[in-house]
């Protein structure tokens, strides 16, 4: 009965969230609204702040192991969906809205009924910003500040210590999509990404009188993108490979050769060897591109997020809790897609999960996303998700989780841009 007599007031939350979106470092809305629950549920709450508008906050303390459960406070930038905020152009349209909802219930939960207490592991909150990796001219200015180092919330946070303490990591997760069912979702693995940029520079010259002095950029980058196109087929399937180059900066007249153009593109793959492979491969076929025409170009690799591999033995215990509800009628498992998330950062450190949920409406990302069972996101999902946590509970073995350090997290990054 607990879950449905606190529907009322998750939804609702939720709902607040959802009409007053905010982009990545920028959540203080949120965050207030996560304080304020949080303190009317626990008014002795102790709680750490980090990263601009992150929290954490732990329940138990003394057990062998710690399990953070994090939510992303963080909108997407979709300035035409149809409940953007009017002036930074934030939408929830990934649902994360529902993420914080579904925490704040959880919190509300084991606290209030002292649950936790009958935990042998200590259960840590963790409210983080910045998962979506955009407004990135915003972020660069809170790295050169000294604010932030990493743009991405979950390695920021890892920088800072907030996970030093922490043995598994869960995360949930909306499913874009109608479904003629209620549906939960594990073991969905997700691609990693970079970013590379090519500017690539000619020599100018009069477009009409005297083309043949000059070097075409732009033709340059053209061949590129052709490149590009022709060098798919020789890219693994198994390994999702996702490009989506786009002209990121130019000026150009049409009287005047081009003499500078920069050309960027994503890279999603499913592993982190395949990622230089390619990366590789990209930079080769921007330099061909720049001297067959006789130009130059300058390279630049910035780092996205890891690949996520959800850790199949922690997985399990939620494929087994499911088994012993009736509310949820589909489970799916063991899907990949090219999407990404900073939860792959995180589960380079140590063992992470993200259980997806249906209940939506339209494209996750799009113009139209927007709730369409609450019942199922506010009250039927968080209830299934306490009775897996309690699930694992007496059942861990610490023998079969692992941990690494922020500076071999670091000695990653930089072999994949180079440093």
């Amino acid at each position: 009965m607990f879950f449905k007599n606190q529907y009322q007031e998750i939804k609702e939350i939720g709902e607040k969230i959802f009409k007053n979106p905010e982009l990545g470092y920028k959540e203080f809305k949120t965050k207030e609204s996560v304080i304020e629950f949080l303190k009317k549920v626990n008014p002795e709450i102790e709680m750490e702040f980090f990263s601009t508008t992150g929290i954490k906050t732990t329940l138990g303390s003394g057990k062998s192991v710690n399990m953070a459960f994090i939510g992303e406070l963080d909108a997407v930038y979709a300035p035409s969906h149809w409940c953007s905020d009017k002036e930074s152009g934030a939408a929830h349209n990934c649902g994360h809205h529902t993420q914080i909802a579904i925490t704040l219930a959880l919190y509300n939960y084991f606290y209030t009924t002292g649950a936790y207490k009958n935990l042998d592991y200590t259960l840590t909150f963790i409210f983080i910003p910045a998962e979506e990796y955009l407004d990135l001219s915003y972020r660069e200015k809170l790295q050169k500040d000294g604010v932030i180092n990493y743009y991405g919330g979950k390695p920021e946070a890892m920088r800072l210590g907030i996970f030093d303490d922490i043995d598994i990591g869960v995360c949930v997760h909306a499913i874009g999509g109608s479904f003629t069912e209620r549906t939960s979702e594990i073991n969905c693995d997700l691609a990693g990404f970079l970013y590379k940029k090519y500017t690539f520079r000619g020599s100018a010259s009069h477009a009409g009188f005297d083309p043949f002095s000059g070097k075409n950029a732009y033709s340059m980058s053209n061949i590129f993108q052709v490149a590009l196109g022709l060098m798919r087929q020789q890219l693994k399937d198994s390994e999702h490979v996702r490009m989506n180059p786009i002209v990121m900066e130019s000026d150009m007249s049409t009287n005047v050769i081009p003499n500078f153009i920069k050309v960027g593109t994503d890279l999603r793959t499913k592993s982190v060897e395949y990622m230089k492979t390619v990366a590789d491969r990209i930079d080769k076929a921007a330099m061909g591109s720049a001297i067959c025409l006789d130009g130059e170009v300058e390279a630049e690799t910035q780092m996205g997020y890891l690949p996520f591999v959800q850790d199949r033995y922690i997985g399990q215990f939620v494929v087994d809790a499911f088994t012993e509800q009736s509310e949820i009628k589909t489970l799916w498992n063991n899907k990949f897609i090219s999407a990404a998330g900073d939860i792959g950062d995180l589960s380079f450190m140590v063992p992470c999960i993200q259980i997806g949920y249906s209940g939506f409406a339209g494209t996750i990302h799009g113009d139209d996303f927007k709730d369409e069972d609450p019942e199922m996101i506010y009250e039927i999902f968080p209830r299934f998700v306490a009775k897996s946590l309690e699930y694992m509970s007496g059942k861990i073995d610490k023998s079969k989780l692992y941990k690494k350090s922020f500076k071999e997290y670091e000695e990653c990054i930089n072999s994949i841009v180079g440093k």
